[in-house]
């Protein structure tokens, strides 16, 4: 059941013990996202979601929004439900705010995973983003859902699967066309800052995307991680963005593995 925080945060716990993970969702989407994950991670973990500003249950951001706004709601989250350290698992928009939580205050997370998130862009894929984002401040989040989800699915998968693909349509649907604009434009021009991080982060981390994740594609998963000692890389066959609906079972056992070795790792 939703709960909500003093800010207006929308969030819910699944699981009774563990260690805590707090999964943050992508640009346009909500915490409805990892109902494909929960029922495995909760089975050694309690496992905090919740609804970014301006998603969701969640009110619209009271600033311009950028990382650091969406870092700092994360760490009042945390703050107010007693949690001083978890396991955050970020994807898209998600994994660059984990990757801003992880530079801001690193001493609140035991480990990162980074799901389909992007790093530096080409000149050809920025100016791709850019033109998406001019779509979304003139005509809403209606302009580009049906071609985000061509890129999020692979086709055999749109085909068999139409009560999904209507699902994650109906999410992108309900965003407030006054406010996506400003959220899609960190998810556009946010990456930047996350680049070259100084101090480096150090803490265990697994990056992971898709090889047919054509806007967040292997390089950038594999420069991620060049940037983040000892992190691990994981690139899917065949999938693309939304790979954790499309084949939750892979990501959840690469997803299990991982947290399995950072507890191991804790345990000494």
């Amino acid at each position: 059941m939703a709960q909500t925080a003093a800010d207006g945060t929308a969030y819910e716990w699944h699981g009774d013990s563990g260690p805590v993970i707090a999964l943050i969702h992508g640009a346009g989407l909500n915490r409805a996202m990892w109902q494909w994950q929960r029922a495995a991670l909760m089975e050694k973990h309690r496992v905090l979601s919740y609804d970014l500003y301006g998603h969701g249950e969640s009110p619209a951001p009271d600033s311009t929004p950028d990382l650091s706004m969406f870092s700092g709601q994360l760490l009042r989250l945390l703050d107010e439900t007693g949690i001083r350290s978890c396991v955050v698992v970020g994807f898209s928009l998600g994994g660059m705010i984990g990757r801003r939580f992880a530079m801001d205050y690193p001493e609140r997370l035991s480990a990162l995973a980074i799901l389909n998130s992007p790093h530096r862009r080409d000149e050809a894929a920025q100016e791709a983003i850019l033109k998406r984002l001019d779509q979304v401040r003139r005509d809403g989040p209606a302009a580009t859902v049906e071609a985000a989800l061509e890129r999020w699915f692979t086709d055999r998968f749109r085909a068999a699967n139409p009560r999904t693909i209507e699902l994650v349509r109906t999410w992108v649907l309900a965003n407030d066309e006054q406010v996506y604009p400003a959220i899609y434009q960190v998810l556009a021009n946010g990456v930047a800052e996350l680049i070259a991080p100084t101090p480096a982060l150090s803490c265990p981390t697994l990056v992971m995307t898709g090889d047919e994740d054509f806007g967040n594609p292997p390089a950038m998963s594999h420069a991620i991680a060049g940037e983040i000692s000892g992190s691990r890389t994981v690139i899917l066959s065949g999938l693309r963005h939304m790979a954790l609906a499309e084949d939750p079972e892979q990501v959840n056992e690469v997803l299990l593995s991982f947290l399995d070795h950072v507890r191991r790792t804790a345990d000494g």
